[in-house]
């Protein structure tokens, strides 16, 4: 199916050029949506991560 696809694609005539660089920025776009969201999750995790570990900290230093 892709094999058909790409070659239908590359039979084309003018535009060929246009397409692959729309493909490149919807390719680029998605990958720097997918890594911003990956880099929120992580970030999220070390602040509960942190906040849990500063608690504790205080927790046993204020206990005798």
């Amino acid at each position: 199916m892709l094999k058909k696809f790409f070659k239908r694609f590359k039979s084309q005539k003018g535009l060929n050029g246009v397409f692959v660089a729309l493909l490149l920025v919807i390719v680029g776009v998605g990958l720097v949506a997918g890594i911003n969201t990956w880099l929120k999750t992580q970030r999220n995790t070390i602040e509960a991560s942190a906040n849990t570990a500063i608690a504790n900290a205080t927790k046993s230093a204020t206990t005798p």
